[in-house]
């Protein structure tokens, strides 16, 4: 089936988009903070363009956690890369789809007329994510501080409780919990595998898939019109994602025991996404600047679409919001020729596929005749993903985007589609084409 090609009021392209390498998180602070980490992304993207960063309409940055210096961290990349004062810059927070969703407020300030060129993309540095003190530790600070004289504070410190001082909140934890169902992101993963009747087995055939291709993609070069080479003050450089398990096998995969689920779960650290630190930014035009600049085109966002779902089933947030999509555009999965889902768990893409394949899921909860229909699977995630590459939250969401037009290109095909789950329980799905002139 073939349908409409765009429902935006002007047309949307991708110039052209880099990334930092994706490091994994260490167990202490990495050596990027998030705006370091977009900063070094975006100097590479925008000294390769025939325009001053000063002509940009715009900055969006998708970020979760900044560093307590970079608020609006936005605007802190903007004017870092030389945008100018006088360049609007902000941020947008949507959990793992917040490079996604800048994507999507940048490609709408387009559409509308609103601007012609603008920088987006997301950041994150999840290493950095901080400990924090507890409400019982921060009540005493707030008596400490409050206490006159030196009777006052010598009882207020003769209140201390060093299980307070030594247990702080670990932020990145707590970020990666959702509040309402209370439940962290790899027991959502869990109930999709015991709903799906995923074996352990088949997650860690998945994982293992993941690393041995982008394993293989790094040895043939693929990524090298994406990743630039990131230096640190420390005169230390990083040149490529560092989480890839060449020697990952099936059998060492099976020695990992489940972690979210100790006693009856078959999610483990080796089937999950990875904690990491990285950037992905993408410059956006629309035919004016395109015209203007003399600017090469990419691909060209068609629509972007979003769907919620129950937080305690996030992962199939994919399966809703790309429902949407090919509603909206009266296509089939076999008219997409490549896709990227973001591998937030082994058991979330395996479950978004069991879902799609559903004739009675897709009838109760999609409301359809039939099973929307079996993903090709020699058509997603061709060079892995974040299993083995990494999930820096923020970053995500515009990584897939980038990786899935570079893929279109060189695979000389037309359409794609890249999605995402997100924390909280939502699903967002973007749409491209590949076309090499405006």
């Amino acid at each position: 089936m073939t349908g409409n090609t765009t429902s935006f009021m002007r047309d949307v392209y991708i110039v052209d988009g880099a990334r930092t390498p994706f490091l994994k998180a260490k167990g202490k602070p990495g050596p990027f903070s998030a705006a370091d980490l977009a900063v070094s992304a975006g100097k590479e993207l925008l000294g390769r363009q025939p325009f001053s960063p000063e002509e940009i309409d715009e900055v969006v940055i998708g970020c979760v956690m900044p560093n307590t210096d970079e608020a609006n961290i936005g605007r802190v990349v903007s004017l870092r890369l030389g945008c100018g004062k006088s360049v609007p810059a902000w941020t947008v927070q949507r959990n793992c789809a917040s490079g996604m969703q800048s994507l999507d407020s940048a490609a709408k300030d387009i559409a509308t007329g609103r601007h012609d060129l603008v920088l987006a993309g997301g950041t994150e540095a999840m290493s950095r994510a901080p400990l924090l003190y507890n409400d019982n530790m921060t009540n005493w600070f707030a008596g400490l501080a409050s206490a006159k004289g030196w009777n006052a504070k010598l009882k207020q410190w003769t209140q201390l409780k060093p299980g307070n001082l030594f247990n702080p909140v670990v932020a990145l934890l707590k970020g990666l919990t959702d509040p309402l169902v209370n439940l962290s992101m790899g027991q959502t993963a869990e109930n999709l595998a015991y709903r799906f009747n995923i074996t352990r087995e088949q997650m860690d055939q998945f994982s293992f898939e993941s690393h041995h291709l982008t394993a293989a993609a790094q040895d043939e070069h693929v990524f090298q019109n994406e990743v630039i080479n990131t230096f640190a003050n420390s005169g230390d450089f990083y040149v490529s994602d560092d989480g890839v398990r060449r020697d990952s096998s099936m059998e060492k995969l099976g020695a990992l025991k489940p972690f979210f689920d100790k006693k009856f779960g078959s999610v483990t650290p080796g089937n999950s996404s990875q904690v990491s630190d990285g950037a992905t930014l993408m410059l956006l035009a629309s035919k004016e600047a395109i015209k203007k600049y003399q600017l090469p085109v990419l691909a060209r966002i068609v629509n972007v679409e979003w769907a919620g779902v129950e937080p305690a089933e996030m992962g199939l947030g994919p399966v809703y919001a790309v429902n949407n999509l090919l509603q909206r555009y009266n296509l089939a999965m076999d008219d997409i020729d490549f896709w990227e889902i973001n591998e937030a768990f082994a058991a979330q893409v395996l479950g978004c596929l069991a879902a799609w394949e559903s004739d009675d899921y897709c009838r109760r909860y999609l409301g359809l005749d039939r099973a929307l229909g079996k993903l090709d699977r020699s058509k997603l995630n061709i060079d892995g993903g974040a299993i083995a590459v990494g999930h820096p939250v923020g970053a995500s969401g515009a990584r897939i985007v980038l990786h899935l037009a570079q893929v279109l290109r060189r695979k000389n095909a037309k359409k794609g589609i890249a999605t995402i789950c997100i924390g909280g329980g939502q699903g967002g799905a973007v749409l491209i084409e590949n076309v090499s002139e405006v």
